[in-house]
């Protein structure tokens, strides 16, 4: 089985309200039904979750009364966006099921506590591959919080020990210097001891830690029998390549 993360930087816009990159997301689930392998996907929230959560300060928990309608709302748009994934999924066909974090999981000060792993077991068994998303969670010490996708990809690779772990992004991997600098190179390894000497850009809203949090995510699946790597979902093949195991540009995540 593989864990691959679909970023909400690639099938959307995270700068743009609810936009979707409808032809990349069709593209990246074909890929995964040719490369014939097992997967549970997880997606970002991108910029149907993003942007609302972070003008209403939705990962501080509860502040005030109005964030109530901010919650909903975002909970409703991250939904609408897991709808296209398994739309794309099933055209595709893999054959999907939803499971919404803010059914599963159990949060205490903003981290997992408590997922419901059989039952991504049992829909594994039985051929369907799970899907979850970046969403809004009940937090026993704050009263709600956003249980990122991130997150659920290290808890994910902790539990289940997939083969591999990927995560698919709107660029080749860890670049480094601002990847909007034309002199941006790539940088094909990255290891536990780098992650204190390296710089980090953001220029979107993203309440979830940005690319140093999913680093330091990433660092916490890896293991002696597993890679975990990043590659550009834009570029066609690449997912597929990537999946099969076969040599795909991007960045991995090694141990020292």
């Amino acid at each position: 089985m593989i864990l691959v993360k679909l970023g909400g930087s690639v099938i959307t816009d995270k700068s743009q309200y609810q936009m979707l990159h409808h032809d990349v997301l069709v593209r990246l689930c074909e890929e995964i039904y040719d490369s014939g392998e097992d997967v549970i996907i997880v997606h970002g929230a991108g910029s149907f979750g993003h942007i609302m959560a972070h003008d209403h300060r939705i990962a501080e928990g509860y502040k005030y009364e109005s964030q109530i309608k901010a919650l909903v709302t975002v909970s409703r748009d991250v939904r609408q966006l897991n709808l296209e994934v398994l739309d794309a999924m099933i055209s595709a066909g893999i054959s999907p099921v939803s499971l919404p974090p803010s059914a599963c999981v159990v949060m205490r000060d903003r981290e997992i506590v408590e997922i419901d792993f059989d039952r991504i077991r049992s829909y594994l068994k039985l051929g369907i591959s799970p899907v979850m998303f970046g969403d809004v969670a009940l937090d026993e010490s704050q009263g709600f919080s956003i249980c990122s996708g991130d997150q659920i990809m290290e808890a994910l690779a902790r539990e289940l020990l997939p083969k591999r772990v990927i995560f698919v992004s709107d660029i080749d991997g860890i670049m480094d210097r601002d990847p909007s600098d034309p002199g941006a190179a790539l940088i094909g390894c990255v290891r536990p001891s780098d992650l204190e000497h390296m710089k980090f850009h953001a220029h979107v809203k993203d309440v979830t830690g940005g690319i140093k949090k999913k680093l330091a995510a990433m660092i916490g699946m890896i293991g002696p029998d597993r890679t975990c790597m990043i590659i550009n979902g834009n570029v066609p093949g690449r997912l597929k390549a990537a999946l099969r195991g076969d040599e795909a540009l991007g960045t991995k995540v090694e141990l020292d």
